[in-house]
C-alpha cells in the first residue's frame, strides 16, 4: 500500500498543474483577444521595472549594511 502513495501524489500533481496551465493559457489568450492600449502597457511595464529596481537596491543596501555590521570584509582585491 505504501508503494502507491508516490504514484497517487505524482498523478494528482500532474492533473492539477495541467488544469491550472490550461486555464492560465486560456485566460491569457482571451486577454490577448481584447487588445490593450500600447501606451498603458508601456506605462505599466515601466512602473514594474522601476519597482523591481528599487526593491533590488533595497535588498543590496540591506545585505551590504548587514555584512558591514557583522564585520565582513567587502573590499575588492
Amino acid at each position: 500500500m505504501i508503494d502507491w502513495i508516490p504514484v497517487v501524489f505524482v498523478v494528482f500533481k500532474v492533473l492539477i498543474f495541467g488544469a491550472c496551465m490550461f486555464f492560465a493559457i486560456k485566460w491569457h489568450y482571451d486577454q490577448g483577444k481584447k487588445g490593450m492600449d500600447k501606451r498603458a502597457l508601456l506605462r505599466t511595464g515601466s512602473k514594474l521595472v522601476a519597482i523591481f529596481l528599487l526593491a533590488l537596491m533595497a535588498v543590496l543596501l540591506f545585505t551590504f549594511g548587514l555584512a558591514k555590521m557583522l564585520g565582513m570584509d567587502l573590499s575588492l582585491p
